[in-house]
């Protein structure tokens, strides 16, 4: 059962805690010599920065009243090339910073996308995929830039705000107190607004993965949603996703930009306080000889201003640290899924088999006590060809797939030449077993890409050979770049019968040792599907293959039939052997193939009908004759078929 849906917001399984940022350090240590060259780099601009203020004071206070016009000019020049080279140092940084975020993304994304490649399927099973890609591509991006940027900048603010501080002590300790007034006004309202900050935020991160998940989900189904005129209905749908993404948004919005106005006022207050207590309170720490040092105010009053713009960027490093904090638990949550079908401590290499398969008291479920397999034994000699038959939901595709160890078996063991599968590793498994599931899946690139995906070794004549074998070479070559030609995402522009073909050539070209072939033949029409069977009839030869199947046509040629019911084999042996037996095979094959009769019957009927009415005059009365002579041969046929029924078998 899926875990949420597109409209379902996501609980994170454990509470968010620091101990989740210190993990995330581990992606910046590589970095280090990166990160330290950015943060002096940093360190350095600001002090550059801070001088300017004392170089303005100076000069007002010391080289115009002296009239030291030479000294200005040489400060002035300074000031220019200190301007000049926070410039380029900034720019220097910038660089460093883009270089580190972009690797970092490069390393957590591999990180996220190598452990989503060793997850079961019931980890897709269980969530909209939408989810996962927004988890390794918008919230990648966001913690990236908060570990490269964010963190630095708020280590460097810190050290802005110390300097400020000792720089506006040279000047005045009391004046210093009065700039400092203002900021447990401020560290109350952060204080307030912490709780909801991260909750916003952590909705609104719930709201924009809901989003993702529906606009994913509409992208793959859109045939669906034209074909049944959904199209409003969807609108309407994801419009609701947009509205409460927006809410919260903006929710969250609010309470940010609370911080600059606060921030902003706080600091307006304290200029004035600077002014009022410099004249009335503090005059006489800002005379010297008799004159008023206007400079030392007026950097007492620049320094106050750079002293709040550290603390207004604070703020808004706090806000991201909200959105990293919601975005980690997400990232931490996927790199956390336990891998429930991994390699054993113990696990060894397969050696190369010869294709013998046991099941022994297999029991399998999906959800715990809903078994979907009941203690099914079987063994299969190599070379063996094995039919899974029964009705939907039985439990033969779950059969197949704990051969390929696409799960664990929750009771028993399966063995391939008497080799414990949960003792081995799932890739020497899996590379001698070829597998092709009725969901065909074409990748984009080229046809010849696609054939040669599960053996990238092959040569384009190993593909070809495939590809002839099961008669897919005709209709590429007949394609405009035939096995050049390019190939979109699940394989647009070829039909259900093309796809499953090149999926077939695929899997034949990886030559198994054994194969299985899940409902591989359903989207194909007769006359193709008899070629195939022509084609593949010598693979199969000495190859241990199960094939599941609803069409019965394509598995009478098998060694053995195994009927599966309710998670047990109901029935097992070859073709004619069940029909003599006249048991649950026999009635599924009979019913298959009376309904084959009736069709044909009917097609039959039709033809005759209409062939009369060619032969007859134009009047109505002769056509109406016709007509009726038709359905009566129809009819006829139907009951013909219907009395050989019970010589079947």
């Amino acid at each position: 059962m899926a875990r949420n849906k597109f409209n379902i917001d996501e609980e994170l399984d454990v509470p968010f805690n620091w101990s989740q940022f210190k993990r995330s350090l581990v992606y910046i240590k590589k970095y280090k010599k990166n990160i330290i060259m950015m943060f002096l780099l940093s360190v350095g601009a600001s002090l550059l920065a801070l001088l300017t203020p004392k170089i303005q004071a100076y000069v007002i206070d010391e080289l115009i009243p002296q009239n030291l016009k030479g000294m200005i000019i040489v400060l002035g020049a300074s000031y220019f090339a200190v301007s000049v080279a926070i410039v380029l140092i900034n720019r220097l940084r910038g660089v460093i910073s883009s270089k580190t975020g972009q690797s970092i993304i490069t390393d957590i994304r591999t990180d996220v996308f190598s452990h989503l490649q060793k997850l079961s399927f019931d980890y897709y099973d269980s969530r909209p995929h939408g989810k996962i890609l927004t988890r390794v591509i918008n919230y990648v991006n966001n913690v990236a830039d908060f570990l490269t940027n964010g963190m630095i900048n708020a280590v460097l603010q810190i050290i802005n705000l110390l300097l400020i501080l000792g720089f506006m002590l040279t000047i005045s300790t009391k004046m210093t107190l009065v700039v400092l007034a203002g900021l447990p006004f401020f560290l109350l309202y952060v204080r307030i607004t912490k709780p909801k900050q991260r909750r916003f935020r952590q909705l609104r991160a719930n709201k924009q993965s809901n989003t993702t998940a529906y606009l994913a989900e509409n992208i793959n189904g859109e045939k669906v949603t034209q074909a049944f005129v959904r199209e409003n209905m969807n609108e309407g749908i994801f419009n609701g996703l947009l509205q409460e993404t927006k809410k919260y948004s903006l929710r969250a919005a609010y309470l940010a930009h609370g911080m600059w106005p606060i921030s902003t006022i706080l600091s307006r207050l304290v200029r004035m306080a600077i002014y009022v207590t410099a004249i009335y309170l503090f005059r006489d720490d800002f005379i010297v000889g008799g004159v008023v040092q206007v400079g030392a105010i007026t950097a007492m009053v620049a320094y106050s201003n750079r002293f709040w713009g550290p603390i207004q960027q604070l703020g808004n490093i706090y806000n991201q640290l909200m959105d990293t904090a919601a975005y980690l638990e997400r990232i931490f949550q996927v790199l956390d899924e336990p891998v429930t079908v991994d390699d054993a401590e113990d696990a060894y290499e397969l050696p190369e088999i010869e294709g013998s398969v046991s099941f022994e008291d297999v029991v399998f479920e999906y959800e715990k006590g809903h078994p979907v397999l009941k203690n099914v034994s079987f063994h299969v000699k190599p070379g063996e060809s094995i039919a899974l038959v029964g009705p939907t939901g039985a439990g033969k595709s779950t059969i197949v797939n704990l051969l390929s160890r696409f799960y664990n078996v929750t009771e028993g063991r399966v063995l391939i030449d008497e080799h414990n599968l949960s003792k081995v590793t799932i890739q020497s498994l899996r590379r001698q077993m070829g597998v092709m599931l009725q969901d065909t899946f074409i990748f984009s690139g080229t046809i010849m890409d696609n054939i040669r995906y599960g053996r990238l070794d092959a040569t384009d004549e190993e593909c070809i050979a495939a590809a002839k074998a099961v008669h897919a070479d005709e209709f590429i070559r007949n394609m405009e770049k035939g096995y050049q030609t390019p190939t979109s995402e699940r394989g647009a522009g070829l039909s259900a019968g093309q796809r499953q073909l090149i999926s077939f050539a695929r899997t034949l070209l990886s030559d198994p040792r054994i194969l299985i072939l899940d409902e591989a033949t359903s989207s194909i029409d007769t006359n193709t599907e008899r070629l195939v069977q022509e084609g593949i009839a010598a693979l199969l030869k000495n190859r241990t293959s199960f094939i599941v199947a609803h069409r019965l046509s394509t598995i009478q040629n098998c060694d053995r039939i195994m009927y599966i019911e309710a998670g047990r084999i109901a029935e097992s042996g070859s073709h004619d052997e069940l029909i003599a037996k006249k048991g649950l095979y026999y009635d599924l094959y009979t019913s298959q193939h009376n309904a084959f009769l009736r069709e044909s019957a009917l097609v039959d009927g039709a033809a005759s009908g209409a062939a009369a009415v060619g032969e007859t005059g134009s009047t109505a009365a002769d056509e109406a004759g016709s007509t009726a002579a038709g359905a009566t041969a129809a009819q006829t046929a139907v009951q013909s078929a219907a009395a050989a029924e019970p010589a079947l078998g």
